[in-house]
């Protein structure tokens, strides 16, 4: 396993991070996984002794269920990882019980630390955009759960380019907590992260944290032109996220290829695709069964050849869109003085 550093922080993460949405599913993340704390245990602990130092969870999974199954299954080892929640989901019937408000961020931190069972997160990430809420109180609050040493450092998921752009502006300018990480789905059939926020991570050295690294399953090989999963199967009962499976069984079939060349799985390939990738620092993994846990993690020791990643960045490139196009134009074609150059 390797580590990484996490945004501008001195944090070191691990390249693969466990994420537990599988565990203790309720409504519509039942079809995702509910795993009980048995289960829990045993996939967490061979995580650790794989060298994972890396949680993700939320407040969303189960309502706090899947943040206290992670808690009891790290135990006396909490201190030895790093730990990532989010907040915005509604949590209760309540007006307010929902949102990025100071109201619902406060009470929801104090939520999870108990459902956690530690005194403080290690990465409290916003899980998607509040438009009813200004982000100057989201982040003024944000900040305060720092100062208050409930939170260490601060993150972001589902957010566009210009958005994170906004909250960065904002933090530096009032002199608040910054967030350090993006979590976003990233895989090798949705790469639509490449266009605006892999370059704004760089620029303003983000973490990148790639979820559903296989898009909801797809990516695993039990799917074919000719089969589409089965009964009880995640994408049978939660279609997510939405790929285009015409485009996405063309990369199958070549991430089979390079699969067979390595004597591995398709899903270890594509994951290891994702670790090949500069702007990535840690890709959160999923399981129900020991058995997909231990064929992920052999993903870290796939070394592709320069043949095979170009081969798989062809088959799942994406299409230029404007501006980006104009942005490939050789500058010796672009207007000057005397009008457009072909020279």
């Amino acid at each position: 396993m390797k580590y990484k550093l996490l945004g501008n922080t001195g944090l070191f993460v691990s390249e693969l991070c466990m994420g537990t949405m599988t565990f203790g599913g309720e409504g519509i993340f039942e079809a995702i996984g509910s795993l009980k704390q048995e289960a829990a245990n045993k996939l967490v602990n061979r995580a650790l002794d794989a060298g994972i130092n890396f949680f993700d969870t939320a407040d969303a999974y189960g309502g706090h269920e899947s943040e206290t199954i992670l808690g009891k299954a790290l135990g006396e080892r909490r201190k030895e990882v790093v730990i990532a929640t989010k907040v915005r989901f509604r949590m209760s019937a309540n007006v307010n019980g929902v949102g990025l408000t100071r109201h619902h961020i406060m009470n929801q931190v104090d939520a999870s630390l108990k459902a956690l069972g530690t005194d403080y997160i290690d990465l409290y990430q916003i899980h998607a955009p509040d438009l009813y809420t200004p982000i100057e109180e989201t982040l003024r609050a944000l900040d305060d759960v720092v100062r208050q040493g409930k939170v260490r450092y601060i993150g972001c998921s589902n957010l566009t380019a210009w958005q994170i752009m906004k909250t960065i502006g904002v933090s530096k300018m009032n002199g608040w907590e910054a967030f350090q990480s993006v979590q976003a789905y990233y895989s090798l059939a949705g790469r639509e992260l490449e266009r605006e926020i892999i370059p704004l991570a760089e620029d303003q050295k983000l973490a990148i944290l790639p979820w559903s690294p296989l898009a909801g399953g797809f990516l695993t090989g039990k799917y074919t032109r000719e089969k589409e999963g089965g009964e009880g199967d995640r994408r049978t009962n939660f279609d997510f996220p939405p790929i285009n499976k015409d485009k996405a069984y063309d990369i199958i079939d070549v991430l089979r290829e390079v699969a067979d060349n390595h004597e591995a799985s398709i899903a270890r390939i594509a994951l290891a695709w994702l670790l090949h990738q500069s702007a990535v620092t840690s890709v959160i993994i999923g399981a129900k069964k020991m058995s997909q846990l231990e064929d992920n993690l052999k993903a870290v020791d796939v070394k592709l050849s320069d043949d095979e990643l170009k081969r798989l960045d062809e088959v799942s490139q994406l299409a230029p869109e404007y501006p980006h196009w104009f942005h490939l134009i050789p500058s010796d074609r672009l207007p000057n003085a005397s009008g457009w150059s072909d020279s």
